[in-house]
């Protein structure tokens, strides 16, 4: 028996429509040029941007499935593109401004970017990749700035002078739901990045997702401020949400350091804040000594990496916030679970909850698999690769046919570590390229990561497998301080005492002015890796004994048994 229900195609216009005709009132605002330049629009005015931008691409010549690409900051303008773009049947396919220019100029050549939609304050950033932008027929620059220095066959194109020369009300067409919408693609830290194609209906289903109870449960009313770049996996599909729930949209354009966020925050005062560990840990540092108003949070997330209990716990005792982090990839649109406390968790437990990667999405599946390819249990100690599907999860890479390890029997591998305890709550200890085995054993480097961060006076530690003669892999730390405080290497191991298994303490330390970051704001492992391998970093081995002898145990002079010894603690 067939049901009696309309079959409608889940597209990215109708989200849009949603928003433009039920919360035609509420707010997008624009911080991204300081307090005298601050300015806001209407959910309708945004969508009659979005439907001119559409007719001007249109008259451009930009057909269905062709790219079109943003370089641009959190700002007013990449959401009308984010609707316009997909909802005309083109592909949105946002750039990482941060990325070298070889990967960047790489990612244009194998996307085929027809348009690029610039802001005029990233030009720069564009001219690198003079050479590299055969494919691209526009370039349309937002604000105002000289006629950028491009190939003689890319017209260059004004986004107000565009916008004004069309009229509103742009006939969006019919799509096939499961036709491409955007392009995101992968960091590449290992090899060329890889192009994730989200459909109609996967950031439809998506958005629905994480809009539920078990995700960000925004409402009108809510004003949200979404600090994690557009460019990066849709923001984690906080705008699209936002603009489902009628919640108003703060946007802070490039302001990311903590003064001007903390101003934002103070005069804006969001109810909903995303960002990456890196700028809850600084706004938490600033607001020691400044005046950080979160008072009117009741969302706070957090995605990129693990957060510090330290970090949790402070936000949680000072603010009165309960940091819930999500875990997920670009491959997963990205949101593949969330930390929200099960119902009538007590008060002390509360950070204990926070502090794991998150219980599954709906929609979303996953299993464990051993180093023997077998599947491991839900019980919290079994451990295993992380494998994921469902409606919003990627079963391949854009034109990567050489890509086909990732997947395997219709599932996501997604190179996590860890383990999956009961009720569908996933605690993720390390990337498996992270992940140091020593003398046969696993070290988390994020378990041990957050413990050294508790110390008062760190304010960023990154851990890296280095080799060691003895038991294959050791863990090196690599630290930066609160500034002005003192720390040295052996009053962090014997503060690591008690915290870590003592064979886990690392006898090797690097102090540094910032820790090494990726171009969406994690800690860079490769990158102290290679500095540690070419003798670029300074480091001080305990004093209990030289880097290749022994672990020690943290401070008092004994030896540690290794954990091929039988000392895992």
């Amino acid at each position: 028996m067939k049901s009696t229900m309309q079959d409608r195609p889940l597209l990215v216009r109708d989200i849009l429509r949603h928003g433009q005709r039920v919360y035609a009132d509420s707010r997008v605002v624009r911080c991204a040029d300081g307090p005298a330049a601050r300015s806001s629009q209407s959910f309708a005015g945004i969508a009659t941007q979005a439907e001119r931008l559409a007719a001007a691409l249109n008259r451009l010549g930009v057909r269905p499935g062709e790219r079109v690409a943003t370089l641009a900051w959190n700002i007013p303008e990449h959401l009308v593109a984010y609707f316009a773009v997909p909802s005309m049947g083109a592909v949105l396919h946002t750039l990482n401004l941060r990325l070298h220019p070889d990967q960047l100029g790489y990612i244009v050549e194998h996307a085929e970017d027809a348009v690029l939609l610039v802001d005029a304050t990233l030009l720069e950033t564009l001219a690198p990749l003079r050479d590299r932008l055969g494919s691209v027929r526009h370039v349309v620059v937002i604000g105002d700035t000289p006629k950028p220095d491009l190939p003689g066959h890319i017209a260059v194109h004004r986004w107000d002078e565009l916008l004004a020369a069309e009229r509103p009300g742009f006939a969006w067409p019919d799509l096939d739901e499961r036709e491409a919408a955007a392009l995101c693609y992968t960091t590449g830290t290992t090899g060329h990045p890889k192009g994730v194609a989200y459909s109609h209906r996967s950031i439809f289903l998506h958005t629905l997702g994480v809009s539920a109870g078990a995700g960000f449960a925004m409402r009108d009313g809510d004003r949200i401020l979404p600090i994690v770049p557009m460019f990066h996996a849709n923001a984690w599909g906080w705008p699209y949400a936002a603009w489902l729930a009628g919640a108003d949209l703060i946007m802070n354009g490039r302001l990311l350091h903590p003064p001007e966020l903390a101003r934002i925050i103070n005069e804006e005062r969001p109810t909903g804040v995303a960002a990456i560990c890196t700028i809850w840990n600084s706004l938490v540092h600033h607001g020691e000594h400044h005046p950080l108003d979160l008072s009117g949070v009741r969302l706070a997330g957090c995605g990129g990496a693990t957060p510090p209990r330290a970090l949790l716990q402070q936000l949680k005792d000072r603010y009165g916030i309960r940091l819930k982090q999500g875990w997920g990839l670009t491959e997963t649109s990205p949101l593949a679970t969330f930390a929200v406390p099960p119902h009538g968790t007590p008060d002390e437990e509360e950070v204990d909850w926070l502090a794991k990667s998150g219980r599954l999405m709906p929609c979303v599946e996953v299993r464990l698999i051993a180093e023997d390819g077998t599947e491991q249990p839900w019980d919290g100690t079994s451990v295993g690769e992380l494998e994921l599907r469902g409606p919003w999860v990627t079963g391949s890479y854009y034109n990567t046919p050489d890509s086909a390890e990732k997947f395997h029997d219709g599932w996501l591998r997604t190179g996590d570590l860890g383990v999956i305890e009961p009720g569908g709550w996933v605690v993720v200890s390390d990337r498996l390229k992270d992940g140091i085995k020593s003398g046969g054993e696993w070290i988390s480097t994020i378990e041990l990561e957050n413990a050294i961060i508790e110390h008062p006076a760190v304010l960023e530690a990154v851990v890296v497998g280095v080799p060691d003669p003895r038991w294959e892999e050791r863990p090196l730390a690599c630290v930066s301080l609160v500034p002005g405080a003192e720390v040295g290497a052996d009053e962090l191991r014997e503060f690591l005492a008690g915290r870590v298994a003592r064979w886990w303490v690392p006898e090797r330390w690097s102090f540094v002015d910032a820790v090494p970051k990726t171009s969406v704001g994690k800690y860079d492992k490769r990158s102290v890796r290679a500095m540690y391998a070419e003798g670029a970093l300074h480091v001080s081995s305990a004093a209990q004994g030289s880097a290749t002898k022994t672990p020690t145990a943290s401070g008092d002079g004994t030896t540690a048994q290794a954990p091929g010894d039988g000392g895992a603690a």
